[in-house]
């Protein structure tokens, strides 16, 4: 048995790498070589501890790399080919795909499982290793075009459709005032995706300065040091209350202010992973009667969502490939854990190299 190299999850504050068996793919699954991959806050979450997966998990679920094996009835590919392949991975075939809400998946599973599509790193071994085993690869593996480089497409995975379905779930229509609450790298692609939509004004809010300058090669029309000032009375006094804000941290204090910021009527578009209670304020929703929205939203997949994310990348209307601040090398995963976890050294993401 082939053996490779992989970050597993061994508990609460250890994730390691580890030498373990190289998967085989089986019929509709595709066996692609990781070139490049990334960490992701959500990883963060289960380093800590704060979202549950099971011990012995390979973590991660953004990969980019070359097909090196092909299960029974894959057609479309062959060994070689330069692949991406998004963070979540819809079937196409299920309920929750055949209503639309692939995000959602279940796998061939009757019904609809919560965060179901959402496999890599989380219900079945991920990409921080050397291989990893795609399912339903026809319906998720995208090809890179020739004139992109790996570097160029690593946030398609998760962090650009990520930051770009806040915009989408939120309705941002032409003219709308928005607020992102939090620069991190999907609060950075929420405020591109709030551009690309159309909202003639965007307020980026966040307290580390190199992420509010970020910001505003993202398409912010305003920065807001949340430390320096009360961010919810500012953003008062620039739009009277914003048509849509969109909370990036998921923390209770950035949900609350983004809720505080809106107008009667606005929406709320929430892509925070939350741990423990999260609560309403009457006051702030007008005691349920102020006509204001909450969605919540999971990472679209697929390989047509990946297409097309590769397709704003080719046109080169922002710096997509200056999100990535740092790289390691796989056999480094400790220092890279540390380093993204701790927010150290201006750190927006960090790119592994297997």
């Amino acid at each position: 048995m082939q053996k490779m190299r992989a970050a597993v999850f061994v508990g609460k504050d250890r994730i390691e790498l580890r030498e373990v068996p190289r998967p085989e793919p089986g019929p509709g699954e595709v066996l692609v070589k990781v070139t490049l991959t990334t960490i992701c806050g959500t990883d963060v979450h289960i380093l800590k501890g704060e979202y549950p997966v099971k011990q012995g998990l390979v973590v991660g679920h953004e990969p980019v790399g070359i097909v090196e094996a092909l299960g029974l009835g894959v057609s479309g590919f062959a060994p070689g080919d330069r692949v991406i392949v998004g963070a979540i991975t819809p079937c196409g075939q299920c309920r929750a795909c055949l209503s639309g809400d692939a995000a959602q998946c279940s796998h061939g599973e009757d019904g609809f499982e919560p965060i179901g599509g959402w496999r890599f790193g989380n219900t079945i071994d991920g990409c921080q290793a050397d291989y990893v085993l795609v399912p339903d690869a026809r319906a998720n593996l995208a090809k890179i075009p020739a004139a992109l480089s790996d570097e160029d497409v690593l946030m398609c995975p998760d962090i650009m459709s990520t930051g770009f379905s806040a915009a989408e779930r939120g309705h941002v229509r032409i003219g709308d005032a928005v607020a992102v609450f939090a620069q991190g790298p999907i609060g950075l692609c929420a405020t591109a995706g709030a551009r690309l939509s159309g909202a003639s004004f965007i307020i980026a809010v966040d307290s580390i300065p190199k992420r509010l300058e970020m910001a505003e090669r993202m398409g912010a029309d305003v920065v807001i040091d949340r430390t320096a000032q009360d961010v919810v009375a500012t953003i008062k006094r620039l739009t009277g209350g914003v048509d849509v804000a969109i909370e990036a941290l998921g923390q209770q204090t950035t949900f609350e202010s983004a809720l505080r910021s809106l107008r009667p009527g606005g929406t709320l578009s929430s892509l925070g992973v939350y741990s423990g209670h999260l609560t309403m304020p009457l006051d702030a929703i007008g005691a349920g009667l102020a006509d204001q929205t909450v969605v919540m939203t999971l990472c679209p997949g697929g390989k047509e969502r990946m297409r097309r994310l590769m397709t704003v990348v080719a046109a080169k209307r922002f710096p997509f490939r200056d999100l990535v601040t740092h790289s390691y090398r796989l056999d480094q995963i400790t220092e890279a854990y540390d380093l993204f976890s701790h927010q150290r050294d201006g750190v927006l993401k960090v790119a592994l190299r297997p």
